[in-house]
C-alpha cells in the first residue's frame, strides 16, 4: 500500500508498505479521504508525543475493507468514520497509524457508519465536529445571547455553524485570515473581527456571557478573558503547546469567571454523525481544497500556509488500489 510516513521533523515520506490485518474486534479501513489539521503540522515538526516512523490522519473517512475476529462480516464495504482513541490508550494517526495511509487498523466498536452517498471529503469534518460538541457539552448549561469565538480555523467556523443551529443571538469571530473571516460572516456571524486590530478589546467591549478560545495563542487567549462579562464562562479549545498563563488571578476571582477545559471528541460522536446529517451542507463549504494524495506537498503547503483562502485541505485516496 501508499502511506505518507513521518521519518524525522518537517520530513514526510510517499513509501510502500505492507497492508496490516485487523487482528480480534478490529478492521482494517481503505481510506477515502483524510483532513490535514493543525495537529498534524505540529505532529509533522516533531514533538514529544509521537517518534518517528509515524504516520499521522485522525480526520479520515473510509470504508471497512476488512474484518478480524469477532467482527460481522457484514461491515465489509460500509462507509465510516470513527473515534480514534484505542483500548490501549493509543489513538490512531498519533501513536497507532491513521488515514495518511491507504489502509489502516482501528476498533470496530469505534466505528460510525454513514450513509450511502455521503461525501468523504466532507465527513472528514465529523471528527473536529465531534470536538466542538464534545467542549459544549461541557460548558453547558449556557445561555447562547451574546457569544464570542476567538480563532478562525475549522474549529472556530465549526462553532459558527453549531452556535447559530443552537439560537445564539449575537455570534462575534475573531481571528486573522481575511477569507476565514469572509467564510464566518457568510455563515451568519453577527461580526467577525480581525486580531490586528489596534482597539480590538474596546470594539469588542466585555459584555460577551460564553466565551470560546479556539486559536490556541495566548493573545487569543488574553482576549478572551478581557471579553468576557463577569460570570462567564470560558470554553477553551486551543492547543498552547508549552505556553503558560500570565494573569492577575484576583480577575477570576473577583469576576467569577468558570474556565472550562476540553480536548479530543470522545462522547460526542453519535451527536457529531447526527449533526452532520442535518448539516452537511454548510458543513462542507469548510473544505476548501481537495487533492490527491501523491500531491501532498502542495497539501501541506497550502494548510500551513493558508494561501488561496484555505480553511480545510483534505487528501484523497482512489477507491481502488492502484
Amino acid at each position: 500500500m501508499h502511506a505518507l510516513v513521518n521519518t524525522a521533523p518537517g520530513v514526510l515520506e510517499l513509501q510502500r508498505l505492507p497492508v496490516p490485518n485487523p487482528g480480534e474486534g478490529q478492521v482494517r479501513i481503505r481510506t477515502l479521504a483524510c483532513g490535514i489539521c493543525a495537529t498534524d503540522l505540529e505532529m509533522l515538526a516533531g514533538w514529544d508525543r509521537t517518534g518517528f516512523p509515524a504516520i499521522p490522519g485522525h480526520e479520515w473517512c473510509g470504508t471497512v475493507d476488512a474484518v478480524g475476529l469477532g467482527v460481522a462480516a457484514d461491515l465489509v464495504g460500509q462507509s465510516c468514520v470513527g473515534d480514534n482513541v484505542l483500548p490501549d490508550g493509543g489513538e490512531v494517526g498519533f501513536e497507532r497509524p491513521g488515514g495518511y495511509a491507504e489502509y489502516f487498523v482501528t476498533q470496530a466498536a469505534n466505528l460510525r457508519p454513514l450513509p450511502a452517498g455521503t461525501s468523504p471529503t466532507t465527513a472528514t469534518l465529523i471528527e473536529p465536529l465531534a470536538v466542538c460538541l464534545r467542549g459544549l457539552g461541557r460548558l453547558r448549561p449556557f445561555a447562547p445571547r451574546q457569544t464570542l469565538v476567538v480563532g478562525d480555523g475549522t474549529i472556530g467556523l465549526l462553532l459558527t455553524i453549531l452556535l447559530l443551529a443552537e439560537g445564539t443571538e449575537e455570534l462575534t469571530v475573531v481571528g486573522g485570515v481575511p477569507e476565514r473571516l469572509a467564510m464566518a460572516r457568510e455563515l451568519g456571524a453577527s461580526r467577525a473581527l480581525s486580531y490586528r486590530m489596534p482597539d480590538l478589546v474596546a470594539q469588542l467591549g466585555n459584555h460577551f456571557s460564553t466565551v470560546i478560545e479556539a486559536s490556541g495563542t495566548t493573545g487569543g487567549m488574553q482576549t478572551a478573558l478581557e471579553c468576557a462579562a463577569n460570570e462567564a464562562k470560558i470554553l477553551i479549545l486551543g492547543d498552547y503547546a508549552d505556553a503558560r498563563a500570565d494573569l492577575r488571578w484576583n480577575d477570576l476571582l473577583h469576576r467569577e469567571l468558570q474556565l472550562v477545559g476540553s480536548n479530543a471528541g470522545t462522547g460526542a460522536w453519535d451527536e457529531a454523525v447526527e449533526f452532520f446529517a442535518k448539516a452537511g451542507e454548510r458543513i462542507g463549504r469548510l473544505v476548501t481544497h481537495t487533492i490527491p494524495y501523491h500531491e501532498y506537498p502542495r497539501a501541506l503547503d497550502l494548510a500551513r500556509t493558508r494561501r488561496d483562502g484555505a480553511v480545510r485541505v483534505v487528501l484523497t485516496w482512489p477507491r481502488r488500489a492502484p
